[in-house]
């Protein structure tokens, strides 16, 4: 199939990880932890999802001038993604995340430039298809939408009054903020896999292949990278939907967010 093209515009992080056999409880204190430093940000997963898959990827997103920034942006360059980041008079992004040993996380995030990005610091005159998140601010966002000719949105994190979208991919929390949307929706369930609603009636339904779960950091995002790339290479909807739970699986099988992202011949294998 031909590469896709992608432009992604969104969030570039970078992750500070503790591994812990459990979460902690509210005021409570997990000693033992193992700490990692793992370049992240859903945009920037996305970007490096989608290019690991194949696609030729463009990113639009900001850092800090700290040293903090060449690190958040490493997995982006060895991936071969297109530099098209700013650099912003704000702290790099980071997210503190805590993974237990059964791969559930909790992650808070300090956006830091990301919400430095402005309507007018983008450049779409020669996106294709563009790929949004919600981890930059909501009027940005707002103008991807009316800048881009195809406009797929991943609604995470929730937020109030997403653009429309060719695809709108969302979890139930996510979909609970939205509401009913008209077009393609794209419900995901966790260990149930994931739905695909046109006009609130399902069409497709698939079931991610069984993995042992390491860190669920990332499975969302190269669920969404695999379904948009897969759209734009033209493969059928249920295809499409039945490659990105394998790409979820594959990511949730493996430690980190951009370390966890899978190839395109990892995901056909497992299919």
């Amino acid at each position: 199939m031909a590469p896709a093209g992608l432009t992604v515009v969104g969030s570039i992080n970078l992750d500070l990880v503790a591994r812990a056999e459990r979460l902690p409880r509210a005021g409570e204190t997990v000693s033992g932890a193992r700490f990692s430093r793992v370049p992240g940000g859903k945009g920037a997963n996305q970007a490096v999802a989608a290019a690991r898959l194949g696609a030729e990827v463009s990113l639009v997103g900001c850092v800090g001038r700290d040293e903090l920034a060449d690190e958040a942006l490493a997995g982006l360059r060895e991936a071969g993604v297109e530099a098209r980041w700013l650099v912003k008079d704000a702290p790099t992004g980071i997210a503190l995340i805590t993974v237990d040993a059964a791969g559930e996380t909790t992650i808070v995030v300090a956006p830091g430039a990301n919400a430095e990005l402005r309507p007018e610091d983008l450049a779409l005159d020669d996106a294709a298809a563009v790929l949004c998140q919600q981890e930059i601010p909501a009027d940005t966002v707002a103008r991807t939408a009316e800048l881009a000719p195809r406009f797929f949105l991943n609604a995470a994190p929730a937020r109030d009054g997403a653009p429309q979208a060719e695809l709108t991919v969302v979890n139930r929390l996510e979909l609970e903020a939205l509401g009913e949307r008209p077009g393609l929706v794209c419900l995901t369930l966790g260990e149930e896999g994931a739905v695909l609603l046109e006009d609130g009636t399902e069409i497709a339904r698939a079931e991610p292949p069984a993995v042992e779960a390491v860190d669920g950091t990332a499975a969302g995002d190269a669920f969404t990278a695999c379904l948009v790339v897969s759209l734009l290479e033209g493969r059928p909807r249920e295809e499409s939907l039945r490659r990105a739970c394998a790409a979820g699986a594959l990511a949730a099988s493996r430690f980190g967010a951009q370390t966890s992202l899978p190839t395109a011949e990892e995901v056909d294998a497992l299919v």
